[in-house]
């Protein structure tokens, strides 16, 4: 029989700032429960606390009625609950193979001898991947695990934490970088796992998961619950709860940019050997959004942009002038900026301050005689915290010690403290939630007023209706729409992504 949980009053500080101010409430077996809230609202912290990460709190934690004491991960695991973190750099070990990944913790408390043999590993690996229903081959297993993209990435994470038969499973924004066929095929598994009796928490800011999945809803912001709801959701009123009225209310009247001058022309675009070539006009002004499925190109073409990486062929104008990207330095020189998808492996240095993160792109403009102007360096970083409402103590304080979507603000932040003349975004909302995503939509925005144009690539159409005046459609490589958001509908975007050739 598996196992509930209940928290009681659970008091979280740190320092003289009190981050959990007294959360109760429970998860049944086999119930799936959705906690949301903004960023700052104490979700990471209370995951942490039930993980384990966190040892210092008040309150209880109940496990099938009886109080239990959770000091460590490892305690965590023997009272029955697994938690798949949003930030996948803290559970993936770069250096090691992708098979020592999967049996890691195995390793570690010597379920699984340090001394088996390569060949044993794979084979233990291959067990575990069976309940994603992965089949690697041994070559992907047996190569570096920092070779994997983000997405493979996560369902390492997935199929370990499942493998551990979990009676509480906790999913912090488990589908952040997963495709619409992996999302689907993890909610089959989700399923199965609430019919077995497993009580599920699930952390998501993509409110349509939430509302096929969850069976309750707990609304947090500021550290306290602010609502329990029951199916049918009222979705007006959790974002009231969730944003607070002033947010909630924020009525999206915003007129559609359409502009009119080119800032980067694209001739003869081949982004994959056996797709067609295309032409396309990326205008000052506005905001384009390119939308597809994972696998249909959409960071091979951004890349090449930018200088990261090449297409099969094409050619680039910039401002009425040929311009070759060869590398990212020559394009940030030009005035081309861009946002990673992958912040943790592409965007952030483990121990860097908010500051030093915020000017490493624009180091040299800081710089005299090669001497860093700290003031203006911390003067900038003080603005970006400002205009992007980034939740940290000060400009000193680790970027990865933020939540997901505060880093993803410095991240985006920090390109808009500059003149740009193309601004390319990269899945920018990913782990993001509503609130935090509609503040960097408007730093966007703002910018792009300003004689810039912005290229938003993503494959959620929420992000994309919400955040862009324009929208292509890329499928397979190929450019296969292109209209305003104002002459086209959802029903029409989602018709064309799923085409095929």
């Amino acid at each position: 029989m598996k196992s509930g949980l209940e928290i009681r009053d659970i008091r979280k500080s740190f320092g003289s700032n009190e981050v959990l101010k007294g959360i109760s409430f429970d998860v049944k077996p086999g119930e799936i429960v959705s906690l949301l809230g903004a960023n700052g609202a104490g979700k990471s912290t209370l995951i942490k606390i039930l993980s384990g990460a966190y040892s210092e709190f008040t309150g209880e934690i109940v496990i099938d009625g009886s109080p239990v004491i959770i000091g460590s991960p490892l305690q965590a695991r023997l009272h029955g609950i697994e938690t798949v973190h949003q930030k996948i750099n803290e559970g993936i070990v770069a250096g090691l193979t992708v098979a020592e990944n999967l049996l890691f913790d195995r390793i570690a408390t010597e379920e699984i001898s340090t001394l088996i043999s390569p060949k044993k590993m794979v084979k233990k690996s291959k067990e575990l991947l069976k309940e994603l229903a992965l089949d690697w081959p041994d070559s992907v297993l047996r190569d570096d695990v920092f070779n994997l993209g983000i997405a493979d990435q996560q369902l390492l994470l997935l199929s370990r934490g499942l493998s551990h038969k979990p009676s509480l499973l906790i999913l912090d924004e488990p589908t952040s970088a997963l495709s619409t066929s992996e999302i689907s095929r993890l909610f089959k598994i989700i399923q199965k796992l609430r019919e077995d009796g497993v009580a599920i928490l699930y952390v998501s800011h993509r409110l349509g998961e939430i509302d096929e999945i969850a069976d309750r809803l707990v609304v947090l912001r500021d550290g306290v619950i602010q609502a329990i709801q029951s199916r049918p959701f009222q979705w007006k009123a959790a974002l009231h709860e969730m944003l607070g009225d002033e947010s909630a209310t924020e009525i999206e009247n915003r007129t559609e940019l359409v502009g009119e001058e080119a800032a980067l022309k694209v001739v003869g675009a081949q982004i994959f050997p056996n797709s067609k070539p295309w032409n396309i006009e990326i205008r000052k002004g506005e905001v384009t959004g390119v939308i597809g499925l994972l696998g249909a190109g959409k960071s091979e073409f951004a890349k090449s942009i930018f200088g990261a990486s090449q297409i099969v062929s094409g050619t680039f104008e910039l401002d009425g002038i040929a311009f070759q990207p060869n590398s990212p330095r020559e394009s940030i020189k030009s005035g081309i900026f861009f946002i990673s998808e992958n912040r943790a492996k592409e965007g952030i240095f483990d121990g860097w301050s908010i500051g030093r993160t915020n000017s490493l792109p624009f180091i040299k403009r800081l710089s005299k005689r090669n001497f860093i102007n700290f003031s203006h360096e911390k003067s900038l970083a003080d603005e970006m915290i400002k205009k992007v409402k980034v939740v940290a103590q000060s400009q000193s304080v680790t970027v990865d010690s933020l939540s997901g979507g505060n880093q993803q603000k410095v991240m985006v932040g920090r390109w808009l403290m500059h003149k740009a003349k193309l601004l390319i975004l990269d899945e920018p909302f990913r782990g993001v939630d509503i609130g935090a995503r509609r503040e960097i939509s408007r730093q966007i925005r703002s910018l792009v007023a300003e004689d810039c144009a912005a290229l938003i690539f993503s494959s959620d159409i929420d992000e994309i209706l919400e955040s862009c005046d324009r929208i292509l459609v890329l499928v397979d490589g190929e450019i296969r729409f292109d209209r305003y958001l104002s002459k086209t509908s959802r029903d029409e975007i989602i018709g064309k992504m799923s085409e095929v050739a």
